[in-house]
């Protein structure tokens, strides 16, 4: 019975690892292709949404995404989607692509705006910090609080002896 006082916050904690992981991996791919000073004209392909949420009384969230093209200095012809660009890009839109060299190609159509990216990544590993903290913190007083009473396993004391502000008492 213990171990899902365990189990539980090590999946939350293996859960916000990975999404601090996909953060920051995200933020560094942008942070490259502002930073290589590569750019070329790209076109908006098509634009939708997703939605998520909503059943019973929870709250819908929508993301736009946007499919862009353009074609890399090498002449290879690259398309990539990215999530939550401006609803001013409407399909067919020529855009200005950020982008970097290599095998895998990073790219974004969002101007630069290093500030913005760090605060917006900063913020989420902020969040995310405190709910590993708070994950850690439960185990460490869970682990506490079972060493100390016991947790209802058999801990070889056959007395009742209960003490009650510093007083012993045995029935």
């Amino acid at each position: 019975m213990d171990a899902i006082f365990y189990a539980v916050p090590c999946l939350i904690l293996a859960v916000v690892l990975f999404i601090g992981f996909r953060v920051t991996r995200r933020s560094w791919q942008i942070r490259a292709a502002w930073n290589s000073g590569l750019t070329a004209e790209g076109r908006c392909l098509r634009t939708f949404t997703t939605t998520h949420g909503g059943g019973r009384d929870t709250s819908v969230h929508t993301t736009l995404h946007h499919v862009y093209e353009f074609t890399a200095r090498d002449g290879r012809v690259v398309r990539f989607e990215e999530e939550d660009g401006p609803a001013t890009t409407v399909e067919g839109d020529i855009v200005t692509v950020h982008y970097t060299e290599g095998a895998r190609v990073a790219a974004t159509a969002r101007r630069p705006g290093r500030a913005g990216l760090a605060a917006s990544t900063l913020g989420v590993l902020a969040v995310l910090g405190a709910a590993a903290v708070i994950c850690v913190a439960f185990m460490i007083t869970y682990h506490g609080m079972s060493a100390e009473f016991g947790s209802g396993e058999n801990t070889g004391e056959t007395s009742d002896t209960v003490v009650i502000d510093g007083v012993t008492m045995t029935p």
